[in-house]
């Protein structure tokens, strides 16, 4: 009688016991989070994060969302300024107007 309720019990303590002794898997970083911690370590010229970021994906990837960064940063800034994102791109990088 009282076998079934007491099976029931033991599979859900076991099950829930699973689930609390696995540590919290540590998610993968994606491209777009390392370019953005390697951009901004760089701007606070900090190495040790430089590196940590670096490490995360492939320097190929990190490449790529340094770039993705910079494009949607010069785009953002030129939305703020009211201007074209030449001519911020050119201004942030000391180049004369063009």
């Amino acid at each position: 009688m009282f076998d079934r309720p007491r099976k029931t019990f033991a599979r859900f303590l076991t099950s829930t016991r699973a689930a609390a002794s696995s540590a919290p898997q540590e998610r993968p970083h994606n491209l777009f989070e390392a370019a953005a911690v390697y951009v901004s370590a760089r701007a606070e010229d900090d190495q040790d994060r430089i590196d940590e970021a670096a490490g995360w994906v492939s320097p190929e990837a990190l490449s790529f969302g340094v770039s993705e960064l910079a494009c949607r940063a010069v785009i953002a800034l030129a939305r703020e300024r009211d201007e074209s994102p030449r001519t911020v791109a050119r201004a942030l990088l000391g180049l004369p107007a063009a």
